[in-house]
């Protein structure tokens, strides 16, 4: 089977992009586009561990509704979340009302608030754990890698919950902290470009 699909305008992108019709869009501007915003960079490692056992379709319909309820994922904000603000989120539809996930977010983001503090910048210490393109796996043939079990195994290490090594190989993936797009997808020479470009954020001394 071919690992690329023919998209409305006639040209091959990963097959993974026709699941649903909103994937392509989200396939040819975000992921693998590397970020190196805070709080971008959190809010996808907080959706990705909302996904855990769910579809990424059903969290990326429900996106915007997580964005307002916590708080654009600014984790400086959400690190003064009490259990008021639980309750309240667990009665928000448009979330994915799982206790647990919601906890782990603001456990997560009181943990980024440290971090941060201490490398600079929260997207300097995940960057330390860039997949080269000599290092990569084959696109799209994995679902972790020694970067994402070593990055996953750093941030348990320092109190961050629903971050195993799969949930972080997605948050890479997306993140542009690997290329996975798949060779002949007209976006992988776009997120090659990109990477080129890109200045890795580094630890402020």
């Amino acid at each position: 089977m071919s690992q690329t699909i023919v998209g409305p305008d006639g040209k091959p992108r990963c097959r993974w992009c026709a699941a649903a019709p909103e994937f392509l869009n989200y396939h040819d501007k975000e992921w693998g586009f590397p970020a190196d915003d805070d709080f971008k960079l959190f809010e996808k490692l907080s959706l990705e561990g909302f996904q855990s056992g769910l579809s990424w379709r059903t969290i990326l319909a429900k996106r915007e509704n997580f964005r307002k309820a916590f708080q654009g994922f600014d984790y400086k904000k959400l690190a003064k979340f009490t259990a008021k603000d639980i309750d309240r989120l667990l009665q928000d539809d448009g979330i994915v009302r799982h206790r647990g996930k919601i906890e782990a977010v603001i456990n997560n983001a009181q943990r980024a608030v440290e971090l941060a503090k201490e490398e600079g910048s929260l997207a300097a210490f995940i960057w330390q754990y860039e997949s080269t393109p000599e290092s990569a796996p084959a696109p799209q043939t994995v679902s972790t890698s020694p970067g994402s079990v070593a990055l996953s195994k750093a941030l348990k290490k320092q109190g961050w919950k629903f971050v195993g090594p799969t949930t972080v190989y997605a948050f890479m993936q997306a993140m542009g902290l690997i290329n996975d797009h798949v060779d002949g997808c007209i976006v992988r020479s776009k997120v090659e470009s990109a990477r080129k470009k890109f200045r890795v954020p580094h630890k402020k001394p």
